[in-house]
Order: structure tokens, then sequence, then C-alpha cells
């Protein structure tokens, strides 16, 4: 099977009808077991699997919490968080949020790309930067205050 060409995918006017670019964000607990290694395991899988289906975007992972964005064809993603939920790596999944947009990618590169949690500010502020819609960069902006608030949070 040819690889996706996510690149062309999702921007305006590409085929004959602007497709959408869907993007979900969800949260997990770490079954029991679960480290660095196994996190390691789970981006080298998809690191082969996402580019055959559009799918990018990154994972953070620590103190046992799994956190990550996903965007790509809707029938794609929805199948991914399929396996996800039944991963028993994986406990208490929670949706944060999903959208559905014609849109640039936020992650264009990264067929997935772990960040630890101490570096995902400078992601989302690179991605803030890299942005050519404003709504994208407004959705970075609020997500990157909404860490930096919980991080001040945790140091009371």
């Amino acid at each position: 099977m040819p690889a996706f060409d996510a690149a062309s995918a999702d921007e305006p006017g590409f085929g004959s009808g602007s497709p959408l670019l869907y993007n979900l964000v969800y949260c997990s607990r770490a079954a029991p077991g679960v480290d660095d290694g196994v996190v390691d395991q789970i981006i080298a899988t998809a690191r082969r699997a996402n580019p055959l289906h559009g799918v990018t975007g990154m994972l953070v992972f620590g103190s046992g919490i799994f956190f990550q964005w996903l965007e790509g064809p809707r029938t794609a993603v929805q199948r991914l968080m399929g396996l996800i939920k039944a991963d028993p790596r994986h406990l208490q999944v929670v949706t944060l949020s999903e959208t559905e947009e014609s849109r640039e990618r936020l992650f264009p590169s990264w067929d997935m790309e772990r960040v630890e949690p101490d570096h995902i500010r400078d992601v989302l502020a690179d991605a803030i930067d890299a942005a050519e819609d404003d709504n994208n960069a407004a959705a970075l902006r609020t997500l990157l205050i909404e860490i930096e608030t919980r991080a001040l949070l945790s140091r009371s």
C-alpha cells in the first residue's frame, strides 16, 4: 500500500471537496508495568503505521499519564482511537477534544513524536510560531496557558 500523502491531503482545494482534517486529543492512565521501554515500542509502531494512514501527531508520557494529539482523516483517527481504547496499556481513556475542519496540520512532519513532559512548552511554542491559521495558533496558546497554569498550581 503506498504511503498516504499527508502534506497535500489537508490543503484546501485538494481533490474535489477540500477534505477536512480531523483531530482528537485524549489522555489516559498507563497500566501497571508501562515504562519508557513500552512507550518507545508504541512510538516505533506508530512511526511505521501512521504514514500509511495519513495520521500525524505527538505523544507526551510522564507520571504514568499519556497525553496525545492525533490528526488526519476522520476514519483513520477514529480507527486508531478504537485501537487505543482496546489497548490494555491504556486505562481510563478520556477524549479531551475532537474537531474537524479544513486547516493546516499542526504536526505535518511528525508521523508520531514523543515529547517529554518537560519539553511540551517548547513544542507548543514552536507550533504556535509555525501556525499559519489564527484559530490553530489560538488553540495552541490556550493549551500552553493551561499547562502553565497547572504547573504553577502544582508548585504551590
